[in-house]
């Protein structure tokens, strides 16, 4: 039995985004999206909760999020959850959760300029 490993995520990018190239010049983008959500309590407050997704693009992919998106924008991604863990110098072993994003639109809203709702 396979499972699926699937993240839909429609936020805003909170800075503008990296790019680096690997040693054999593959290009990856790290960007970091924030989504929120509005409800109410028991005693009918209403309240705002943020969470932060770290995400990263290959290739073009990446190369088109580092062109277009900046701090602000709204963009909508589609992806894979990962999860890496590495061990600090101390000998601490840490652990990140990620999304390796496959799919992206470029949303309007703040930030945006030349708007593109193309899927890349």
């Amino acid at each position: 039995m396979s499972g699926v490993n699937k993240a839909i995520l429609v936020g805003r990018l909170g800075q503008d985004p990296e790019l680096k190239y690997t040693n054999n010049g593959n290009a990856v983008c790290n960007f970091s999206i924030a989504t929120s959500e509005k409800y109410k309590t028991k005693s009918g407050e209403q309240k705002e909760e943020t969470q932060w997704h770290k995400c990263f693009a290959w290739g073009k992919t990446g190369e088109l999020c580092a062109e277009y998106l900046s701090k602000g924008r709204e963009v909508y991604v589609e992806g894979k959850i990962k999860t890496r863990s590495w061990e600090t110098d101390q000998g601490e072993k840490r652990y990140a959760t990620e999304i390796e994003v496959g799919q992206v639109q470029f949303l309007g809203g703040k930030g945006s300029q030349g708007e593109s709702n193309a899927p890349f």
